[in-house]
């Protein structure tokens, strides 16, 4: 803490401490107010002393309010303090914080030149041979505005004398972007009132030695706050750097102190739609006043300032019928609403029911001074379903042969509506004169024709006429006030041809069944046939279309068939045991017309196929001690009963020794067994199979059966008796030779 030593006084008269626009008088004399000749209004703190007080060297005031003004003009009082050293004040000086300020010798504070934006206060340092202090004038506005005393004792806390002292004084500085050349310039100051020998300023923080580097910097010795270059508020509004002082040595003093740069916002920049293409929609026929849509433009100026508050207004309508004023938009909240009355809010006599708007956005609050920007609005006027499609004509007319499908007839409406939407696309309906549902009709989303169509063959010798009630209505509901009339039903009459049509088999197909083995030119079926065309007088012939084995006949008068060969069961052209065959019938109209029918004959099985055994071969060792020689098996392309079970048997041997034997194992299976051991030959076992059939048949099939030499896991089946026919071909040979030689 300073010693502050104190000098008896005189006793003082009562004093009275007038701040801001009220000027500090003298003792003795009465309080004299001494206007400010301004626009703006000073808050003043009156502080009276009812008696005498002892002198206490220092700023009589510590804290002064002043509201800040839109702009201190040159030489303007700003604010008169107060600074008494209890000894005369003799070669008193002043320092102030902004550069833009001054303080009289008087204690008057005046601006140095004209100053829209002073920042948020300034500090006076005072010193004289016997004393110094720091005072502090706020400037107060907008959200730091107040406006009573209760609200400035609040927010100074401490206030006069009992104002705690701080060492390092860092104002917050305001700073306009966009700054012209020369720089750097002086733009604060930064006070202390320790007076250490080689005390030194020190500045950090973003814009200092952190990125962005070299924005600001300070003046070592004086704490002069300098800026380097121009900035830019919608990059950084704000830099807060850290401020310390610090002995010769480079050891800290005081601080870090936080010292806030304000960027002071400027008009640069233009309001931008940029959230388009913009499109609204309005129904036909809305009250006045209805909303349409709304638009927004964005300012990136300080938006607590005129710079960023915006105003619309609509520059040009196109097309601009029925009124050149169809809209109209809110220049506050860029609402755009109808002032038209409904009646000239209609699609169907609209030249475009498209509107274009242009539309500005200014800021400054819409002065003639302030940025613009532009975009379009789009404006589509939306149809509702207040027409009702009308057919083009009453009746339709529409010829169609018999037997034939397909669309018969467009039918044709006009609908007003707008025929991109759901009040326009038309739905037909058949109310009367499709009981059969053999006509259908479904709508041309191109044309919005009803596109009538057969969907199941007409009759001409049932009805050669046909009349059908169609109506139409609209995908979308009509509105309230109108209605589907006379106009939206039509007849269409209807008109069928006579075709010559081909003659129908009955049954169809046609199934019989017969045995494989019935005599050649049999009769199988007679197939028969009616003409459709009642109307007509035709006789129908028959041929065969399709006979895959060339087994029947047909008597092309009547449609008799006849066999032409013999059928077999058994044969390929037969499955599951049927044979399928075509024919036809051909009228005698003009021109002839066919019908096909299917012949499907089921073919009875007969034992006519004898039995076969399987395998025909076998091998044996001849040192053998397995005398089983074989298992055979036995087939029938005959059906049950005329196939198994089989019977096996041996023919007779020759030779008075037995040397086969053949087992019956099942109604299909047998064993073969020797009786004793062979030599290695060639042997043929005769076996009889005979099926079950009435009668049975019989066949003889001979068992092929290799008696071969096994040494070490090899079979050697060569015949044995090789070398016997070998000798007797010799022996052939010689004879043939003898013969010759004679």
């Amino acid at each position: 803490m300073r010693q502050i030593t104190r000098t008896p006084q005189r006793p003082r008269a009562p004093r009275t401490i007038v701040v801001g626009a009220l000027q500090l008088l003298p003792p003795g004399r009465s309080l004299l107010l001494r206007p400010v000749p301004h626009r703006w209004r000073a808050q003043v703190l009156l502080i009276a002393f009812a008696e005498d007080l002892e002198c206490i060297p220092g700023f009589q005031q510590k804290i002064l309010y002043i509201e800040q003004p839109p702009e201190f003009a040159e030489e303007q009082l700003v604010a008169n303090v107060q600074f008494d050293d209890c000894q005369g004040n003799e070669k008193l000086f002043f320092e102030v914080s902004n550069p833009n300020f001054k303080v009289e010798p008087d204690g008057s504070v005046v601006a140095m030149k004209n100053v829209t934006e002073a920042g948020r206060a300034l500090f006076i340092h005072a010193h004289s041979a016997h004393a110094e202090d720091m005072a502090e004038v706020k400037l107060i506005g907008g959200k730091t505005r107040h406006n009573s005393l209760k609200d400035i004792l609040k927010l100074s806390g401490n206030l006069g004398l009992l104002r705690q002292k701080r060492a390092i004084l860092a104002a917050a500085i305001s700073i306009s972007e966009n700054q012209r050349q020369p720089f750097p310039k002086a733009v604060g100051k930064v006070l202390t009132s320790d007076k250490t020998e080689g005390l030194k300023f020190r500045l950090t923080g973003k814009g200092v030695d952190q990125d962005p580097k070299g924005i600001f910097r300070i003046n070592e010795n004086t704490g002069e706050v300098l800026v380097t270059r121009s900035l830019d508020r919608e990059a950084a509004a704000k830099y807060y750097l850290q401020v310390e002082t610090s002995d010769a040595n480079g050891k800290t003093i005081e601080g870090p102190e936080t010292l806030e740069i304000i960027v002071i916002d400027q008009n640069d920049n233009r309001p931008i739609f940029r959230e388009g293409p913009y499109i609204g929609q309005v129904w036909e026929g809305s009250p006045t006043g209805t909303t349409v849509m709304n638009m927004k433009a964005f300012d990136a100026d300080d938006p607590t300032t005129d710079n960023a508050v915006l105003r619309y207004n609509i520059l040009k309508q196109t097309p601009d019928t029925p009124s050149p004023n169809m809209f109209y938009i809110d220049p506050e909240k860029g609402d755009i609403v109808t002032v038209v009355s409904p009646a000239l809010l209609d699609r169907e006599t609209l030249e475009n029911p498209q509107y274009e708007l242009t539309i500005e956005a200014k800021d400054m609050a819409g002065s003639e001074v302030g940025l613009t920007g532009t975009a379009t609005a789009t404006i589509i006027v939306v149809d509702k379903n207040d027409h009702a499609p009308e057919f083009t004509k009453k009746e339709f007319q529409a010829t169609v042969k018999e037997g034939v499908t397909g669309v018969i007839v467009n039918l044709t409406v006009e609908d007003q509506d707008d025929p991109t939407t759901g009040a326009w696309q038309a739905v037909y309906t058949i109310i009367n004169g499709n009981p059969g549902q053999s006509f259908e009709i479904h709508t041309n989303p191109q044309t919005n024709e009803g596109m009538l169509s057969v969907v199941k063959p007409l009759d001409y010798e049932i009805s050669a006429f046909q009349t059908l009630l169609i109506k139409v209505e609209n995908e979308d509901p009509l509105v309230p006030d109108v209605a589907y009339g006379s106009s939206s039903t039509a007849t269409v009459q209807i008109t069928v041809e006579d075709v010559n049509e081909g003659p129908v088999f009955h049954p169809q197909p046609m199934t019989v069944s017969k045995p494989e083995d019935i005599p050649v030119g049999s009769i199988v079926v007679t197939v028969g046939a009616t003409d459709t065309d009642t109307l007509q007088h035709q006789s129908i012939r028959y041929s065969i279309h399709k006979d895959p084995a060339n087994w029947l006949t047909i008597n092309t008068a009547n449609g008799t068939v006849y066999t032409a060969t013999h059928l077999d069961r058994e044969s390929p052209f037969v499955h599951n045991n049927t044979y399928t065959a075509e024919f036809l019938a051909i009228d005698d109209g003009s021109p002839p017309a066919t019908g096909t029918g299917t012949l499907l004959i089921i073919l009875e099985d007969v034992n006519d196929n004898v039995p076969s055994i399987y395998p025909t071969l076998a091998k044996i060792c001849e040192e053998s001690r397995n005398f089983n020689v074989v298992t055979v098996g036995a087939s029938d392309k005959d059906l049950h009963p005329n196939a198994e079970p089989f019977k096996f048997e041996l023919s007779k041997q020759a030779g008075s020794d037995k040397v086969w034997k053949i087992g019956t194992i099942n109604s299909t299976h047998a064993q073969v067994t020797l009786l004793q051991n062979l030599k290695k030959a060639n042997y043929n076992v005769p076996i009889l199979v005979t099926d079950s059939g009435k009668p049975p048949l019989t066949n003889s099939t001979e068992l092929k059966v290799q008696v071969c030499s096994c040494k070490k896991g090899k079979m050697d089946c060569s015949s044995a008796s090789a070398p016997h026919a070998s000798m007797v071909f010799l022996l052939l040979l010689l004879a043939l030779f003898s013969l010759l030689c004679l």
